[in-house]
């Protein structure tokens, strides 16, 4: 029989942690604040520390002083106090705080608490780690100690690469990051995109490269074919549709093995003949089952560029969020193409929610437009108007408009029209008088009734005629939690 009596152990080591006499290493951190400690602890409890008080000579009193300016005093405090007593304390701290923590623990090769840490981010932080996913990528991937969270973030990657595509510091990312991106075989992207993205990635490695390609000379392709080179080989060429092929890769062929250019236009035109060069097989392509609630910020229409800039306007900023501090996650909860267009299924499954952004595409412009209801969309009411001053309706730029329109309310008594149930059949969201579904065709449109009724600050779109639409989505807005 063996008896254990840690907690007793872990008490008496945190008191040895406070004896301030036989100390024989001091510790100093960021701002010289300096912590005491027993080198014989450090060295059993953390293999850096073993490694680095051999290599320091000790002063005429028999201490060794080690110096980590980069490390906060509360975050040193408590790798100590692990050390020592084997308790960490996580009460009452942000997200930002364990993820650093984290981070800094492995520096000091601590791996119990490392994976402790880790795993417990993965577990009850993962709508964090996906807000702040270009932070959480670049640091895991400098090591190579978090394979829980490279799993982790890789399976994001796959599924929502625009996390990474899109974010404003993409191109700043390592090769050896991009290679780790090109080799999943379930990226969610059309390949001639990944293309596009690998394009711009070399292109912003190299200042000096001319802006117009017509003035790209030899030099010029063969610095980005060098620095693209660990790239190239993992794109699958041959599975991009002709039109594209000679729309965005032609431009750039001399940056292609001729081998690889020669094939590929072969296959274009027999795919049934034997070529040199390697095919690689098809990225898999999730086939995504959707139902009436989900948890994931996923969209057909608008990227996570466009959740930033709304998320900006519900806060009245004057800057727009950037794709790491973008405070509010985009929860689908209805969408046309699944779940149907008529009003009353909007009604239907929309009824309760608070806080909403409503958008859809327009056929044949490709116009992104939307409205925001930070009121309840109450289906339960004989028809009122919801009373507020933070709703506004918008206008999304994407590739073919040029900039974003928001236009706020300028009376907020007749913001939002909450339908009685016999315009249920007839009606879904309703901006004012200025945008609102019509079940009429299945059309949404903006209002057609005379400027001086207008209860929004500007029109959105340059007509006011109705429109018919490829799609739409409604989204619950909720604040990211720490």
């Amino acid at each position: 029989m063996t008896f254990k009596f840690f907690d007793k152990l872990s008490r008496n080591f945190i008191e040895l942690l406070n004896d301030k006499d036989d100390y024989n290493v001091i510790i100093i951190v960021k701002n010289e604040k300096s912590f005491t400690a027993h080198s014989n602890v450090l060295k059993c409890r953390s293999s850096y520390f073993c490694k680095e008080l051999k290599n320091i000579i000790p002063d005429e009193n028999n201490i060794k002083t080690i110096t980590k300016p980069n490390i906060s005093d509360k975050t040193f405090d408590i790798i100590l106090k692990y050390i020592y007593g084997g308790i960490v304390d996580l009460e009452n701290v942000e997200t930002k705080f364990i993820f650093d923590l984290m981070v800094t623990v492995d520096e000091f090769e601590i791996e119990e608490l490392t994976k402790k840490l880790e795993n417990h981010l993965i577990e009850t932080k993962s709508s964090w780690l996906k807000s702040h996913f270009s932070l959480v990528y670049r640091s895991i991937f400098s090591g190579n100690s978090f394979k829980d969270l490279e799993t982790f973030c890789n399976d994001i990657v796959a599924k929502y690469p625009n996390l990474i595509f899109d974010a404003e510091d993409f191109t700043s990312f390592q090769e050896s990051t991009m290679v780790s991106f090109l080799k999943q075989d379930d990226l969610q992207l059309e390949e001639v995109i990944i293309w596009e993205y690998i394009i711009k990635w070399g292109i912003a490695q190299n200042s000096t490269l001319p802006v117009d390609l017509e003035e790209w000379n030899k030099e010029n392709f063969t610095t980005l074919k060098t620095t693209l080179q660990q790239c190239l080989p993992l794109i699958r060429y041959f599975h991009i549709p002709g039109t594209d092929v000679l729309k965005k890769i032609k431009p750039y062929k001399n940056i292609l093995d001729k081998q690889l250019w020669e094939d590929l236009n072969q296959y274009l035109m027999d795919p049934d003949l034997p070529v040199k060069s390697i095919i690689l097989p098809p990225r898999t392509i999730f086939v995504q089952e959707l139902h009436t609630h989900t948890t994931e910020p996923l969209s057909t229409i608008i990227t996570y560029k466009h959740v930033a800039e709304i998320s900006s306007w519900i806060d009245r900023k004057s800057s727009t969020y950037s794709l790491t501090n973008t405070p509010y996650e985009f929860q689908l909860i209805l969408r046309g193409s699944i779940n149907g267009f008529t009003p009353q299924t909007f009604w239907d499954t929309c009824h309760g929610h608070v806080s909403t952004v409503v958008i859809m595409k327009v056929k044949g412009t490709e116009e992104i437009l939307g409205g925001y209801n930070p009121l309840i969309w109450d289906a339960n009411t004989g028809g009122n108007w919801g009373i507020t001053y933070d709703s506004f309706i918008f206008s999304l730029k994407n590739e073919n408009i040029r900039n974003s329109i928001i236009s706020r309310v300028k009376d907020g008594d007749y913001a939002i029209w909450n339908a009685n149930k016999t315009s249920r059949m007839m009606h879904g969201p309703r901006f004012g008088n200025d945008f609102y579904m019509n079940s009429s065709n299945f059309k949404l449109g903006d209002s057609c009734v005379c400027p001086d009724c207008y209860y929004y600050e500007k029109p959105i779109r340059n007509t006011t005629d109705y429109f018919s639409i490829v799609d739409y989505e409604v989204f619950k807005i909720i604040k990211k939690t720490s």
